[in-house]
């Protein structure tokens, strides 16, 4: 049953790869939902077959999904911009980033213990041992700041120092604790983890959230058409999570300042009521907005205001 759906069932169809666990799975699993990409992924399976389009899912590590897009072995794929990055300028050249997908949201960070009276800018960790999983990216910060210092070491007679990076898999923040390291460069999403651990950051590397990917140049296998829709409608639903739908009633007298409030994306939809004097109004607004233009409208004289929650949308 694998053999078979991992080669023969897969010919021929749309590939998109997907974070198999992680901070990513259960968001990328809502918006595929939002999507109506419909699948059943049997247990222990990594290929699941799309029931209503010509695709089958891939679930594969988000760190390995820039690789298999870039080299055109899937045809879509969700990561983080972080994995992009760390997968270096050989395969993220290769990839074309399609879409911002508003999740994930986090910061690659230095991050040194919080009670060291020695350790207080990114230059104090020259020549000392820096533990991460991202090591190119940290390798790459760390070799630019290494060649800074060391002119200046050069230019007063003193020799050369190096930054040791140290490749850790996991529980990166445990680190310096356990005396691996002086200090970290990791992902740092609330930063209550790094806190608890007595670490603060000293610099940021990147920011990074989940993101649609692409390759570059297509793989001749590859559906363009296919493709494209899927991105259309995960953009939708994206759309869809940022903004409601607010209906109200206002008098025609008040129709240009309920409008400054709520001027739409592109126009507002205003239409006659029975009421002579009255319109409906119809607009987009940022879910974020909501409450503060719910307020503005009705001191500005609206009645019957409304919020539609919008399960997707083509904007």
């Amino acid at each position: 049953m694998s053999n078979l759906l991992t080669s023969e069932s897969l010919q021929g169809r749309t590939l998109f790869a997907i974070p198999k666990k992680g901070r990513l799975y259960e968001k990328c699993l809502e918006l595929l939902g939002g999507a109506d990409i419909q699948f059943k992924r049997q247990h222990r399976l990594d290929v699941a077959l799309v029931q209503n389009h010509n695709m089958a899912l891939v679930f594969l590590p988000a760190a390995d999904i820039p690789r298999f897009v870039g080299e055109g072995n899937v045809d879509l794929g969700i990561t983080g911009q972080d994995m992009v990055a760390e997968a270096g300028d050989r395969v993220s050249s290769l990839i074309t980033e399609e879409l911002p997908l508003g999740f994930g949201k986090c910061q690659l960070q230095v991050q040194v213990p919080e009670a060291s009276t020695s350790l207080k800018t990114v230059e104090d960790l020259v020549g000392k041992k820096v533990a991460t999983s991202f090591d190119f990216l940290a390798g790459e910060f760390f070799a630019k700041l290494d060649a800074k210092v060391n002119e200046a070491r050069s230019a007063k007679g003193e020799a050369e120092v190096k930054t040791k990076i140290e490749y850790v898999g996991g529980s990166v923040e445990a680190a310096c604790a356990l005396g691996v390291a002086d200090g970290i460069v990791d992902l740092v999403e609330s930063g209550e983890t790094m806190r608890a651990c007595g670490l603060h950051a000293i610099d940021t590397l990147l920011s990074s959230q989940a993101v649609l990917i692409r390759p570059t140049t297509p793989h001749k296998r590859s559906d363009t058409d296919l493709v494209n829709l899927i991105a259309r409608r995960l953009q939708g639903v994206i759309a869809a999570s940022k903004y409601v739908l607010v209906q109200y009633n206002t008098q025609k007298e008040n129709l240009d300042k309920v409008l400054k409030i709520t001027p739409g994306r592109r126009a507002a939809t205003v239409s006659p009521l029975d009421d002579q004097g009255w319109n409906a109004v119809s607009s987009m607004v940022l879910r974020s907005d909501v409450a503060n233009v719910m307020d503005a409208l009705e001191a500005q004289g609206a009645h019957d205001i409304l919020v539609v929650a919008l399960a997707n949308c083509r904007i």
